[in-house]
């Protein structure tokens, strides 16, 4: 890797980790102080609809412990919860509570106002070509927390 690709490189990851620290920052100013960013992943998945643990696990790449040790702690706080699969009498499905999605949507306006204050810093052609590389560079695929 030449110097410049490692600058680009080393410049993604600040701007990642800016950009989680900002959505963060305005979840506790929302509200939502006891959410880190796994959470959100977790909601991500659960916002296309109920699941199973073991199927959350698997949508999110980590194992079926630490998917129930992240249900089981956010159950305890609200924005989740369990109830038995209709289909299946020996399995739960989880799913967002009205907190759970009150929180999602806290996120989204989290992430919106510090994407905000990139573009404040960039010209209008800048900030366009920034979501134009991103959009193109950033293939579409699931979120998933790096455990």
């Amino acid at each position: 890797m030449n110097d410049d690709d490692w600058q680009t490189a080393t410049s993604v990851l600040r701007l990642s980790t800016q950009l989680v620290d900002g959505i963060q920052a305005g979840m506790a100013e929302r509200g939502f102080a006891d959410i880190r960013p796994v959470h959100g992943f977790v909601f991500t998945a659960l916002a296309q609809g109920p699941a199973t643990a073991s199927t959350l696990a698997g949508q999110l790449e980590i194992t079926k412990q630490a998917a129930a040790q992240l249900i089981s702690y956010l159950v305890e706080r609200g924005y989740l919860v369990r109830e038995m699969d209709p289909s299946d009498g020996r399995a739960q499905l989880v799913s967002l509570t009205t907190r759970g999605r009150s929180a999602t949507s806290a996120a989204r306006e989290s992430a919106e106002q510090h994407v905000g204050t990139w573009r404040d810093k960039l010209s209008g052609a800048e900030f366009d070509s920034l979501t134009s590389a991103v959009n193109t560079l950033g293939t579409p695929g699931r979120l998933r927390p790096n455990w």
